[in-house]
């Protein structure tokens, strides 16, 4: 039987949206890439914060905005970028982000800034607010098959 391909889930509180981030950390490993799609205030660093809990990163996970990249050891390096203040692909570049991808577990938020430039997504994660003020949802696309596997795996937690 194949895995599934994409899944939804839903949160009710942004401690609820960082388990999330938190058990899926807990599965990624050096190679993977995570895209963190979704309006502001939708919970894309709650998730990452979450992400890291996951990986076992002492301190705070904070947005990288205005550093771009932000480098985070645990039992995996997290390298977590925020692209939403790049002009455009041509700054990437600079980033280094197809070796942190190499290197360890990347998470990209705002990937739609550089569409096309980044490295094979292995999850695609887009959220949403929904009704209520802290209520979000995230769909999670399979990227390959470690995409697929990582969403069985988190299906059956």
């Amino acid at each position: 039987m194949t895995a599934a391909v994409e899944a939804t889930l839903t949160t009710s509180s942004e401690e609820a949206t960082r388990a999330l981030g938190e058990r899926l950390g807990a599965r990624l490993r050096a190679g993977d890439v995570v895209l963190l799609s979704g309006d502001l205030g939708t919970g894309k660093t709650r998730l990452a914060q979450g992400i890291g809990r996951g990986l076992d990163c002492p301190g705070p996970v904070t947005s990288p905005t205005f550093v771009l990249v932000n480098e985070h050891v645990g039992r995996e390096r997290l390298f977590h970028a925020d692209l939403y203040r790049i002009a455009g692909a041509g700054d990437l570049s600079e980033l280094g982000l197809w070796d942190e991808a190499e290197r360890g577990v990347l998470v990209v938020e705002w990937p739609d800034r550089a569409e096309g430039h980044l490295p094979a997504a292995t999850l695609t994660i887009e959220i949403a607010a929904d009704g209520g003020e802290e209520e979000r949802s995230f769909r999670l696309r399979a990227g390959d098959a470690r995409g697929r596997e990582l969403l069985a795996s988190l299906e059956l937690a």
